[in-house]
């Protein structure tokens, strides 16, 4: 039976910029906002648009991610009608193994897609912060006949050279594509999402592994092979919010804007819900003694200090006489008596020992790894 749309997510990616957060997991499973990894929002996405089947393309330390997404009935994705699938690298007979570029990874798992018999496929990265109807882009990839239909999201033109820039006629067909232009034509970025016709994308694909070899990436590859054919290629303008979390900065970033109630970022949404696999543990309990202001704590949190514009995962402990600020707190993360946290994000199971000092800023924010420890009343902390 032929499926309309089904979905790759590309979640094998290392996360290099993330530091010392990466050095155990892959960037889409690293925690966000208190409760979430950032891989919730394209299962979440998948979900709420009504895609019901979605295999998950992992590479890089994949263990805490494979055990995250399950079979993805954590977010309604039933087994029966598809469900999630961990795709995995595996030695072909061709002598392939590790997936060399975002196509290529889609190349690798041809025999998977097939076996969905899908008319289209939607393409997306695993390390995105956003909320997006996907079936209103697929809506507008059939209205146009569309063979490739890109994401874009409209950037402050002085952002755009730090984009691919896919540069649009009057109907919004794509006439020319530019990576990273030094002087854009037009403010349309990529975002890393494509709907792509099935049968199209697997010829170019076969073709190219029996004859070049090249076409490994969907930027720098698929989409200039599918521009100079000719083949109907269109941009699809999304307004909302739209973050890639990258990088240290950013990810800090993210985190502190969902402590503005007016934030375009409703994770409270009833009508669009962020999923997510967390288990259960028991409610945060917080001292009498404790000052909290302008928080998002989750579940299992022990808060006897002070703690200001900041977000806390579970199982989080803040001790007495200490302070955090401007801080994400990742789960399990532990801050001692008397500390102070500033413009800091510990990653799972850090610890601050008692007396300790990290202290950031605003465009230097410090980090501790995976179970790292910071100890000492003056350690600026892990870069």
């Amino acid at each position: 039976m032929k499926q309309e749309m089904i979905a790759m997510i590309l979640a094998g990616g290392q996360g290099t910029r993330l530091g010392v957060l990466t050095e155990g997991i892959a960037k889409p499973a690293v925690p966000f906002g208190g409760k979430y990894r950032i891989i919730d929002f394209a299962m979440s996405n998948c979900a709420n648009s009504e895609i019901d089947t979605v295999g998950v393309v992992t590479q890089y330390r994949p263990l805490e991610l494979n055990d995250h997404i399950g079979n993805g009935s954590a977010w309604g994705l039933s087994p029966r009608y598809g469900g999630a699938t961990i795709l995995q690298p595996f030695a072909s007979s061709k002598g392939e193994k590790w997936f060399e570029g975002t196509a290529n990874a889609i190349y690798q798992n041809i025999d998977y897609i097939d076996q969905q018999n899908p008319e289209h496929v939607l393409i997306l990265s695993g390390d995105h912060i956003y909320k997006m109807d996907y079936s209103k882009m697929l809506d507008f990839h059939k209205e146009n006949q569309a063979k490739l239909t890109v994401g874009v999201l409209p950037v402050p033109m002085e952002e755009a050279p730090r984009f691919g820039i896919m540069n649009t006629d009057s109907d919004n067909r794509v006439v020319e594509f530019e990576e990273k232009p030094e002087k854009p034509k037009s403010n349309l970025a990529s975002m890393g999402i494509y709907i792509f016709e099935w049968e199209t994308l697997r010829e170019y694909l076969v073709e190219d592994q029996a004859k070049d070899r090249v076409m490994q990436d969907f930027g720098m590859h698929v989409i200039p092979a599918y521009l100079n054919s000719g083949e109907g290629s269109y941009a699809y303008a999304f307004e909302g919010y739209w973050k890639d979390v990258g990088t240290i900065e950013s990810l800090w970033e993210a985190n502190m804007e969902l402590l503005d109630p007016n934030h375009s970022l409703n994770l409270s949404e009833r009508d669009w819900r962020v999923y997510t696999n967390a288990p259960v543990v028991a409610p945060q309990f917080i001292e009498e003694t404790a000052d909290i202001n302008n928080v998002v704590v989750d579940d299992g949190c022990y808060i006897a200090g002070e703690v200001h514009d900041s977000v806390l995962s579970q199982s989080v402990k803040i001790g007495q006489g200490s302070v955090v600020e401007d801080s994400v707190l990742m789960p399990g993360a532990q801050v001692g008596e008397g500390c102070v946290v500033k413009y800091a994000i510990l990653g799972e199971g850090a610890v601050v020992a008692d007396k300790a000092e990290l202290i950031g800023s605003k465009g230097d924010i410090q980090v501790v790894g995976y179970e790292h420890i910071v100890g000492g009343p003056k350690n600026d902390g892990e870069e």
